[in-house]
C-alpha cells in the first residue's frame, strides 16, 4: 500500500546545531533520488555530512553501482541536492537556518512552503542584509528561493484545503500558538496534515506548540478535532513536540510543552475522538457534520452529553513520535534526553489508558510510514 519514508536529520530542539528540526520525507515507491519533501529545515549538510559518517547506507536504495559491481556511496551535498521543496511551520532559526546556508550553495531551484506571516521572516532574513537576497515570491525571479504561501482565506485562518506541495502528497495547515511575541501578539506556527494523494491517508506533524491551557491564544484543540474523525484509520501517526522534562513550570515554557502538558493534549484528543465516534448526524442530511464549521454552543453540548464516556482506548492504534527534545547540557540525567522525556509522557499516558503507543525519535532514525488496508502503522528502525 502506498507509504512515506521519512528520516530524522535533525529532532532536538537545541541549542547543540547539530541536530536541529529537519525530516527527510519522500513516497515509499519512489527513491531518494527522485525528490525529497523536507519538513523544517533546521540541521543541513553539516548534519547530513555526520550521519553519513555514522551510516553510510543510510540511503542504501540509492547507492550508485558501479561497471564492478562497486558501491559508490551518497555524498552529502548529493542528497540534499535531491531536496525539491521545503515545509517550514514557523520562522525560529532552528527550525530554518538550513535554508540560508544552502540556498546559495546547493545548485537548483526549491519552493519553502508555509503560512505567510513565517514566509514574510524567512524573506525578510534574506533581503541581503543579514543574509544574501536568495527569497522571492516571484518564480520567474533568478534565485534559488520561491516562497509559497499556504494560508489560505487570510493571514492566518485555515481554509480547510490540502494544497500540493510535492508530487503525489498534499498538506493541509493549521495554525497553532507557540508563545507570544510582545504583550500584544502571539508568535505562529503550523500543524501539517501531511496527506498521499492516491489512498488519502495521511500523517501529522506539528511544529513548535505551546499547550491551549497556557496560551493566551489556544489552538491545538481545532486540530485535534480536525484529527479526530481519522484516528485510526485514515490517521494512525503524529509528531509532536516535548521540548522539556517534568517539573519545568508554565512561566518557563516560552511556548513549548512538558510531558504533562503534552498528556493533557492527548487526552483533550481522546475526548474529541470520543465525540466524533458518538456525534449524531446532520439533520435533513446524510452526511455528518463538518466539525470545523460547527457552532462553538453545538460541541460544547455535545461534549457535555458525552462527558461520561470512557475515553479508555480511544487512542489505540495511535503512534505518537516526540519530538524536539531540548539537550541536557547540564548533564542532569543519565540517559539521553529525548528517551527520558518520552519515558516520562510514556508513563503519564499508560495511566491514563488511552492505548496511544509513544516513541522517542533519534537523530538518524529511518521512520517507515506504511499504509495497510483498514489500518496503517508506523514501523520506526532505528540508526
Amino acid at each position: 500500500m502506498p507509504s512515506f519514508d521519512m528520516i530524522a536529520l535533525g529532532c532536538g530542539g537545541g541549542p547543540s546545531e547539530h541536530n536541529l528540526s529537519s525530516y527527510l520525507l519522500k513516497p515509499c515507491d519512489a527513491h531518494w533520488s527522485e525528490g525529497i519533501l523536507a519538513l523544517e529545515a533546521g540541521s543541513g549538510i553539516g548534519a547530513l555530512d555526520k550521519l553519513l559518517r555514522e551510516q553510510p547506507t543510510l540511503f542504501e536504495s540509492d547507492q550508485i553501482q558501479l561497471n564492478h559491481g562497486e558501491s559508490s556511496l551518497c555524498t552529502a551535498m548529493e542528497v540534499y541536492s535531491w531536496i525539491r521543496c521545503f515545509l517550514v511551520s514557523h520562522a525560529h532559526l532552528d527550525h530554518i537556518s538550513g535554508l540560508a546556508f544552502t540556498a546559495s550553495t546547493v545548485g537548483g531551484r526549491r519552493t519553502v512552503f508555509g503560512l505567510r506571516r513565517c514566509l514574510e521572516i524567512v524573506e525578510s532574513l534574506l533581503s541581503g542584509q543579514l543574509w544574501p537576497r536568495l527569497a522571492s515570491w516571484n518564480a520567474d525571479d533568478d534565485l534559488p528561493l520561491t516562497l509559497q504561501d499556504l494560508t489560505g482565506r487570510s493571514r492566518l485562518a485555515n481554509d480547510a484545503k490540502y494544497h500540493s506541495v510535492f508530487p503525489g502528497v498534499s498538506v493541509r495547515t493549521m495554525p497553532l500558538s507557540h508563545g507570544r511575541v510582545d504583550e500584544q501578539r502571539t508568535y505562529h506556527s503550523s500543524a501539517f496534515f501531511v496527506s498521499d494523494d492516491s489512498s488519502g491517508r495521511e500523517f501529522l506533524f506539528f511544529g513548535d506548540v505551546e499547550p491551549d491551557s497556557v496560551a493566551t491564544e489556544p489552538h491545538n484543540r481545532n486540530v485535534w478535532r480536525a484529527a479526530a474523525s481519522k484516528i485510526p484509520n485514515t490517521l494512525d501517526t503524529v509528531f509532536i513536540e516535548c521540548s522539556y522534562p517534568s517539573g519545568r513550570t508554565d512561566d518557563m515554557l516560552y511556548g513549548h510543552l512538558t510531558p504533562e502538558h503534552l498528556v493533557a493534549e492527548l487526552t483533550a484528543l481522546a475526548a474529541e475522538v470520543v465525540d466524533a465516534r458518538t456525534r449524531t448526524r446532520q439533520p435533513n442530511s446524510s452526511q455528518e457534520w463538518d466539525s470545523d464549521q460547527e457552532p462553538v454552543h453545538t460541541r460544547k453540548r455535545r461534549r457535555r452529553e458525552t462527558a461520561g464516556s470512557s475515553s479508555r482506548g480511544a487512542l489505540a492504534g495511535l503512534k505518537v513520535y516526540v519530538i524536539h527534545c531540548k539537550d541536557d547540557l547540564q548533564g542532569v540525567y543519565a540517559e539521553p534526553i529525548h528517551r527520558v522525556i518520552a519515558s516520562q509522557v510514556r508513563t503519564l499516558v499508560e495511566e491514563k489508558d488511552f492505548g496511544v503507543e509513544i516513541i522517542s525519535v533519534e537523530q538518524g532514525m529511518k521512520i517507515l510510514i506504511l499504509y495497510r488496508i483498514q489500518r496503517r502503522s508506523a514501523e520506526q528502525f532505528g540508526p
